[in-house]
């Protein structure tokens, strides 16, 4: 398996993350991709990776939620770690539309300019697409509406966290992206259990966004990697196959997002 976004770097695992990645990849987990956040994540970001360079592999990028007054110099930081060494994608971005709306549009020229970073250095993209509370500010939409404008038909990377419908679904696979599945699917209102089975497996990468959302029966406790296992389980149920089939071909998904296969 591949855990495809986990913030294994954050402090809730500064007393045992050598246990959680051990425990990680004794179910088999071979790579956990980490998104980075801001400047203010990039000395933790670096230190797992150093502490486990055979498991931990870091992404750059501006997360939407850290955009504020002082975005402009926040990208040119990660400009500049683009410079200086590889990544495997560009991440976290996207839209953040629940908290606060107040920096909407820094946060979509962010977005558009961390998009020419992917064009760039030819990497995928690693999207954060979270609506307002009321859902009348549609963030995966807003994103695909984007993606559309910028209008490279190479781009491509993982709608992180998916939680939208059927058809926003099917629009962000048309767009060339695949669809993050963590703990979301085995909530009992999370809804994308519904309709996820219409889906083909080859549009799926599996997540956990650790620390945060864990599955079912961990739901509003600490999320870690190894919690994988239970997505694979509801997406085995989903799809009425084995779960080798799931990690077998989200693996493969995950690989070639990343020219690996």
């Amino acid at each position: 398996m591949i855990e495809t976004h986990a913030h294994i770097y954050d402090e809730s695992f500064d007393e045992d993350r050598a246990l959680i990645v051990s425990r990680a990849k004794e179910l088999g987990i071979q790579e956990i991709w980490m998104p980075n956040c801001s400047s203010e994540t990039l000395k933790a970001l670096y230190a797992s990776e150093e502490q486990f360079p055979d498991a931990c592999r870091p992404m750059m990028g501006l997360h939407p939620a850290y955009v504020n007054e002082t975005y402009v110099e926040e990208l040119k930081t990660a400009a500049a770690e683009l410079e200086k060494r590889e990544f495997i994608m560009i991440g976290e971005i996207g839209l953040d539309f629940y908290w606060d709306l107040t920096f909407v549009k820094e946060q979509e020229e962010a977005f558009m300019t961390q998009l020419e970073w992917a064009k760039k250095y030819n990497l995928p993209i690693c999207i954060h697409s979270r609506n307002s509370k009321d859902n009348s500010w549609n963030a995966i939409l807003r994103c695909c509406e984007l993606i559309e404008e910028f209008n490279w038909p190479q781009l491509r990377g993982i709608f992180h966290c998916f939680s939208g419908n059927l058809e926003e679904a099917q629009r962000v696979i048309g767009l060339n992206f695949l669809l993050g599945i963590g703990g979301v699917a085995t909530f009992k209102n999370g809804g994308i259990d519904k309709w996820l089975g219409e889906i083909d497996l080859k549009h799926l990468v599996l997540e956990t966004d650790a620390p945060y959302l864990a599955p079912v029966p961990f739901r509003g406790k600490r999320n870690e990697p190894s919690y994988l296992q239970l997505v694979v389980k509801k997406l085995s149920e989903i799809y009425a196959c084995s779960e080798d089939i799931i990690k077998a071909q989200t693996t493969e998904n995950a690989k070639k997002l990343i020219n690996e296969l």
